[in-house]
């Protein structure tokens, strides 16, 4: 069997080809960015793709995840907000807490950017074997598992 089809390669070597897939997968989402004509920065999309994760989240809370100063990210907002792509309102529990929350153009960006990248990885897909994609289905599955409960554990450390 070829070292290139084993799945017990040394960690560096495994880590080495997850960096290359990794690398142009960045180069995907960088063009689907492009292709929908987005007016939003790459970490500007990554603020709203954060507020749509929690469906509602208080500025804190996104500056933390951005792992940005508050002040940063609430210029951040300003900008979304001015783009008409992001709300921003009072909480009802805490008048002086300002919670975020996608606008329907703010959800619309992210359902495009979204639908831009799902079809040109389908048409990368393609190009696999059957037994290629549940593998990597598979593996993929299992990468997400580890790294959740990867997060998990750096929190209780920091807790």
């Amino acid at each position: 069997m070829s070292s290139a089809r084993r799945p017990d390669r040394p960690g560096t070597e495994l880590a080495a080809a997850i960096e290359q897939a990794a690398a142009r997968l960045v180069v995907l989402w960088g063009r689907a960015q492009q292709a929908v004509g987005t007016r939003v920065s790459p970490s500007q999309l990554q603020a709203l793709t954060i507020v749509q994760q929690h469906g509602q989240i208080n500025l804190n809370g996104l500056a933390v995840e951005l792992e940005a100063m508050p002040s940063s990210a609430s210029r951040l907002c300003d900008r979304l907000q001015a783009a008409g792509l992001l709300a921003r309102t009072a909480s009802p529990a805490n008048r002086r807490e300002v919670m975020l929350a996608l606008t329907r153009d703010g959800q619309r960006l992210l359902n495009e950017v979204s639908d831009t990248r799902r079809r040109e990885l389908a048409r990368i897909l393609q190009g696999m074997s059957g037994a290629g994609r549940e593998a990597l289905l598979a593996g993929l599955a299992e990468f997400n598992a580890s790294a959740e409960r990867s997060a998990d554990d750096q929190q209780q450390r920091r807790a």
